[in-house]
Protein backbone atom coordinates (compact mmCIF):
# COMPACT_ATOMS: atom_id res chain seq x y z
CA UNK A 1 0.00 0.00 0.00
CA UNK A 2 1.55 3.48 -1.71
CA UNK A 3 2.86 5.69 2.05
CA UNK A 4 -0.13 8.30 2.46
CA UNK A 5 1.25 11.40 1.37
CA UNK A 6 1.82 14.80 4.04
CA UNK A 7 -0.87 17.11 3.54
CA UNK A 8 0.71 20.51 4.84
CA UNK A 9 4.29 21.64 5.06
CA UNK A 10 5.44 22.48 8.18
CA UNK A 11 8.69 24.59 9.44
CA UNK A 12 10.16 24.95 13.06
CA UNK A 13 11.70 27.79 15.51
CA UNK A 14 14.04 27.15 17.77
CA UNK A 15 16.66 29.69 19.70
CA UNK A 16 19.87 29.41 20.49
CA UNK A 17 20.93 27.83 23.60
CA UNK A 18 22.80 29.54 26.65
CA UNK A 19 24.17 26.74 28.02
CA UNK A 20 25.33 23.18 27.70
CA UNK A 21 21.77 21.57 29.03
CA UNK A 22 19.93 23.98 26.79
CA UNK A 23 21.97 22.71 23.79
CA UNK A 24 21.34 19.11 24.74
CA UNK A 25 17.79 20.05 24.86
CA UNK A 26 18.14 21.83 21.45
CA UNK A 27 19.62 19.08 19.91
CA UNK A 28 17.10 16.59 20.90
CA UNK A 29 14.47 18.39 19.46
CA UNK A 30 15.65 19.58 16.54
CA UNK A 31 16.66 15.71 15.92
CA UNK A 32 12.85 14.61 16.93
CA UNK A 33 11.90 17.27 14.89
CA UNK A 34 14.00 16.81 12.11
CA UNK A 35 12.31 13.40 10.83
CA UNK A 36 9.46 15.24 10.06
CA UNK A 37 11.15 16.51 6.73
CA UNK A 38 10.28 20.26 7.69
CA UNK A 39 10.72 23.09 5.08
CA UNK A 40 13.11 24.74 6.70
CA UNK A 41 13.94 25.55 10.83
CA UNK A 42 14.77 28.83 11.60
CA UNK A 43 17.23 30.12 14.30
CA UNK A 44 16.03 33.44 16.48
CA UNK A 45 18.39 36.43 16.93
CA UNK A 46 18.39 38.36 20.25
CA UNK A 47 17.75 41.73 20.82
CA UNK A 48 20.79 44.32 19.59
CA UNK A 49 22.52 41.08 18.33
CA UNK A 50 22.93 39.58 21.59
CA UNK A 51 22.80 35.93 20.31
CA UNK A 52 25.10 36.94 17.08
CA UNK A 53 27.78 34.02 17.81
CA UNK A 54 25.62 31.63 19.20
CA UNK A 55 23.24 31.57 16.35
CA UNK A 56 25.36 31.55 13.73
CA UNK A 57 27.23 28.69 16.00
CA UNK A 58 23.50 26.98 15.84
CA UNK A 59 22.94 27.28 11.88
CA UNK A 60 26.64 25.96 11.70
CA UNK A 61 26.14 23.09 13.37
CA UNK A 62 22.37 22.58 11.83
CA UNK A 63 23.99 22.85 8.09
CA UNK A 64 27.09 20.16 8.80
CA UNK A 65 25.34 17.55 11.01
CA UNK A 66 21.56 17.67 9.63
CA UNK A 67 19.69 17.98 6.05
CA UNK A 68 17.60 20.39 6.97
CA UNK A 69 17.59 23.65 5.69
CA UNK A 70 18.23 26.47 7.92
CA UNK A 71 17.04 29.75 8.03
CA UNK A 72 18.90 32.16 10.55
CA UNK A 73 17.44 35.40 11.84
CA UNK A 74 18.84 38.73 11.00
CA UNK A 75 17.25 42.10 12.59
CA UNK A 76 17.66 45.45 11.94
CA UNK A 77 19.29 46.44 15.85
CA UNK A 78 22.56 47.30 17.12
CA UNK A 79 24.69 46.63 13.59
CA UNK A 80 25.39 48.93 11.32
CA UNK A 81 24.52 48.14 7.13
CA UNK A 82 27.84 46.94 6.71
CA UNK A 83 28.22 44.64 9.83
CA UNK A 84 24.42 42.75 8.35
CA UNK A 85 25.85 42.62 5.40
CA UNK A 86 28.78 40.77 5.63
CA UNK A 87 26.67 38.68 7.94
CA UNK A 88 24.65 37.93 5.39
CA UNK A 89 27.57 37.19 3.19
CA UNK A 90 28.65 34.80 5.41
CA UNK A 91 25.37 32.92 5.59
CA UNK A 92 25.21 32.89 1.75
CA UNK A 93 29.00 31.32 1.42
CA UNK A 94 28.14 28.95 4.55
CA UNK A 95 25.04 27.73 1.90
CA UNK A 96 22.01 29.27 3.23
CA UNK A 97 19.75 30.66 1.12
CA UNK A 98 16.73 31.33 3.47
CA UNK A 99 16.26 34.11 5.77
CA UNK A 100 13.93 35.92 7.94
CA UNK A 101 14.33 39.26 8.28
CA UNK A 102 12.69 41.13 11.80
CA UNK A 103 12.71 45.09 12.79
CA UNK A 104 13.55 43.37 15.89
CA UNK A 105 12.95 44.63 19.43
CA UNK A 106 15.54 47.29 21.44
CA UNK A 107 17.08 45.85 24.28
CA UNK A 108 15.89 45.18 27.60
CA UNK A 109 16.46 48.89 29.12
CA UNK A 110 15.53 50.28 26.03
CA UNK A 111 12.20 51.73 26.16
CA UNK A 112 11.26 52.86 22.27
CA UNK A 113 13.25 51.05 19.24
CA UNK A 114 15.17 53.82 18.11
CA UNK A 115 17.02 53.03 13.93
CA UNK A 116 21.09 52.51 14.39
CA UNK A 117 22.35 55.73 12.68
CA UNK A 118 24.29 53.62 10.20
CA UNK A 119 22.08 50.45 10.07
CA UNK A 120 18.82 49.94 8.15
CA UNK A 121 16.03 51.52 9.80
CA UNK A 122 12.90 48.85 9.22
CA UNK A 123 12.71 45.44 7.84
CA UNK A 124 11.47 46.93 4.80
CA UNK A 125 14.47 48.06 4.09
CA UNK A 126 16.80 45.38 5.68
CA UNK A 127 14.55 43.14 2.67
CA UNK A 128 15.87 45.01 0.05
CA UNK A 129 19.51 45.35 1.48
CA UNK A 130 19.57 41.39 1.85
CA UNK A 131 18.09 40.58 -1.81
CA UNK A 132 20.68 43.07 -3.10
CA UNK A 133 23.43 40.51 -1.63
CA UNK A 134 22.15 37.82 -3.08
CA UNK A 135 18.95 36.43 -4.00
CA UNK A 136 18.24 34.80 -0.57
CA UNK A 137 13.99 33.57 0.01
CA UNK A 138 13.36 35.89 2.82
CA UNK A 139 10.29 35.33 5.15
CA UNK A 140 9.26 37.99 7.08
CA UNK A 141 6.95 38.89 10.03
CA UNK A 142 3.31 39.52 10.22
CA UNK A 143 0.93 40.64 12.97
CA UNK A 144 -3.28 39.34 12.34
CA UNK A 145 -3.79 41.72 15.42
CA UNK A 146 -1.06 44.24 15.12
CA UNK A 147 2.08 44.73 15.83
CA UNK A 148 1.39 46.81 19.66
CA UNK A 149 3.44 49.85 18.12
CA UNK A 150 1.74 50.51 14.81
CA UNK A 151 -0.73 53.33 14.78
CA UNK A 152 -2.96 51.63 13.10
CA UNK A 153 -3.98 48.41 11.63
CA UNK A 154 -3.98 49.80 8.38
CA UNK A 155 -0.47 51.17 8.77
CA UNK A 156 0.32 47.84 9.49
CA UNK A 157 -0.83 46.31 6.73
CA UNK A 158 1.00 48.94 4.59
CA UNK A 159 4.31 48.08 6.14
CA UNK A 160 3.82 44.44 5.54
CA UNK A 161 3.39 45.46 1.70
CA UNK A 162 6.41 47.39 1.52
CA UNK A 163 8.08 44.41 3.16
CA UNK A 164 6.73 42.08 0.35
CA UNK A 165 7.43 44.75 -2.42
CA UNK A 166 11.16 45.01 -0.99
CA UNK A 167 11.44 41.18 -2.22
CA UNK A 168 10.28 39.33 1.02
CA UNK A 169 8.38 36.08 -0.50
CA UNK A 170 6.71 34.88 2.63
CA UNK A 171 5.03 35.97 6.21
CA UNK A 172 5.11 34.16 9.52
CA UNK A 173 2.35 35.26 11.65
CA UNK A 174 2.68 36.18 15.17
CA UNK A 175 0.79 33.26 16.99
CA UNK A 176 -2.89 33.92 17.89
CA UNK A 177 -5.61 31.19 19.22
CA UNK A 178 -8.80 32.85 17.23
CA UNK A 179 -8.61 31.61 13.85
CA UNK A 180 -10.82 34.30 12.63
CA UNK A 181 -8.41 37.13 13.30
CA UNK A 182 -5.88 35.36 11.21
CA UNK A 183 -9.04 34.39 8.42
CA UNK A 184 -9.56 38.33 8.59
CA UNK A 185 -6.05 39.07 8.33
CA UNK A 186 -5.64 37.40 5.50
CA UNK A 187 -8.53 38.49 3.21
CA UNK A 188 -7.28 42.05 4.25
CA UNK A 189 -4.03 41.49 2.90
CA UNK A 190 -5.74 39.45 0.01
CA UNK A 191 -7.27 43.22 -0.16
CA UNK A 192 -4.01 45.46 -0.78
CA UNK A 193 -2.65 43.44 -3.14
CA UNK A 194 -0.45 40.79 -0.91
CA UNK A 195 0.03 37.47 -2.79
CA UNK A 196 2.90 36.08 -0.63
CA UNK A 197 1.88 33.26 1.70
CA UNK A 198 0.38 34.27 5.32
CA UNK A 199 2.09 31.37 7.15
CA UNK A 200 0.48 31.25 10.79
CA UNK A 201 2.66 30.70 13.32
CA UNK A 202 1.92 28.70 15.82
CA UNK A 203 2.50 28.58 19.94
CA UNK A 204 1.61 24.92 21.61
CA UNK A 205 1.35 26.12 25.25
CA UNK A 206 3.97 24.75 27.37
CA UNK A 207 3.62 27.17 30.19
CA UNK A 208 0.60 28.69 30.33
CA UNK A 209 1.91 31.56 32.29
CA UNK A 210 4.37 31.95 29.85
CA UNK A 211 2.26 32.42 27.30
CA UNK A 212 0.38 35.43 29.07
CA UNK A 213 3.64 37.26 29.35
CA UNK A 214 4.73 36.43 25.86
CA UNK A 215 1.03 37.78 24.51
CA UNK A 216 1.40 40.59 26.22
CA UNK A 217 4.70 41.47 24.85
CA UNK A 218 3.26 41.22 21.09
CA UNK A 219 0.04 42.13 21.56
CA UNK A 220 -1.35 39.23 20.87
CA UNK A 221 -5.04 38.12 22.84
CA UNK A 222 -5.59 35.33 25.17
CA UNK A 223 -9.36 34.23 24.51
CA UNK A 224 -11.37 34.00 27.41
CA UNK A 225 -11.73 30.72 26.38
CA UNK A 226 -8.44 29.08 26.39
CA UNK A 227 -8.06 30.71 29.90
CA UNK A 228 -10.71 28.80 31.49
CA UNK A 229 -9.14 25.91 29.74
CA UNK A 230 -6.39 25.69 32.05
CA UNK A 231 -7.74 27.37 35.20
CA UNK A 232 -6.92 25.10 37.87
CA UNK A 233 -4.31 23.09 36.44
CA UNK A 234 -1.45 24.51 38.09
CA UNK A 235 0.10 21.21 40.03
CA UNK A 236 -1.40 19.12 36.91
CA UNK A 237 0.79 19.16 34.31
CA UNK A 238 -0.38 15.95 32.49
CA UNK A 239 -3.57 17.20 32.22
CA UNK A 240 -1.50 20.97 30.72
CA UNK A 241 0.20 18.74 28.39
CA UNK A 242 -2.99 17.24 27.24
CA UNK A 243 -5.06 20.30 27.18
CA UNK A 244 -2.21 22.06 24.99
CA UNK A 245 -2.47 19.35 22.60
CA UNK A 246 -5.94 18.89 22.39
CA UNK A 247 -6.08 23.56 21.51
CA UNK A 248 -3.58 23.62 19.08
CA UNK A 249 -4.80 20.69 16.94
CA UNK A 250 -8.39 21.87 16.82
CA UNK A 251 -6.68 25.56 16.00
CA UNK A 252 -4.99 23.96 12.95
CA UNK A 253 -7.47 21.70 11.87
CA UNK A 254 -9.97 24.88 11.58
CA UNK A 255 -7.11 26.32 9.70
CA UNK A 256 -6.55 23.65 7.16
CA UNK A 257 -10.20 23.42 6.61
CA UNK A 258 -9.70 26.94 5.29
CA UNK A 259 -7.04 26.27 2.87
CA UNK A 260 -3.87 26.60 4.99
CA UNK A 261 -1.34 24.60 3.79
CA UNK A 262 1.67 25.49 5.72
CA UNK A 263 2.29 26.08 9.18
CA UNK A 264 5.16 27.48 11.42
CA UNK A 265 5.37 26.37 15.12
CA UNK A 266 6.99 28.30 17.51
CA UNK A 267 8.58 25.49 19.42
CA UNK A 268 10.90 26.77 22.70
CA UNK A 269 13.36 24.22 21.66
CA UNK A 270 10.83 21.57 22.61
CA UNK A 271 9.25 19.08 20.60
CA UNK A 272 6.90 16.80 22.33
CA UNK A 273 3.98 18.77 22.06
CA UNK A 274 4.93 20.15 18.62
CA UNK A 275 5.62 16.42 17.59
CA UNK A 276 2.33 15.18 18.71
CA UNK A 277 0.42 17.84 16.92
CA UNK A 278 2.04 17.38 13.39
CA UNK A 279 1.42 13.48 13.45
CA UNK A 280 -2.50 14.96 14.48
CA UNK A 281 -2.63 16.96 11.23
CA UNK A 282 -1.12 14.17 9.05
CA UNK A 283 2.68 15.21 8.88
CA UNK A 284 4.04 12.26 9.89
CA UNK A 285 7.97 10.63 9.76
CA UNK A 286 8.77 9.17 6.79
CA UNK A 287 8.68 5.29 6.72
CA UNK A 288 11.50 3.30 5.56
CA UNK A 289 11.12 0.28 3.63
CA UNK A 290 11.80 -3.11 4.85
Amino acid sequence: MPEPKNTVAVSFEFFPPKNEAMEKTLWSSIEHLGVLKPRFVSVTYGADGSTRERTHAAVERILTQTDLTAAPHLTCVGASKAEIDEIAREYWDMGIRHLVALRGDPPRNVVAYQPHRDGYAYAADLVAGLKKIADFEVAVAAYPEVHPEAISAEADLQNLKRKIDAGASSAITQFFFDVSQYLRFRDRCADVGIDAPIIPGILPITRFPQLQSFAEQCGASVPDWLTERFEGLEEDAETRKLIAASVVIEQVALLKREGVEEFHFYTLNRHELTFAICHAIGVRRKQVAA
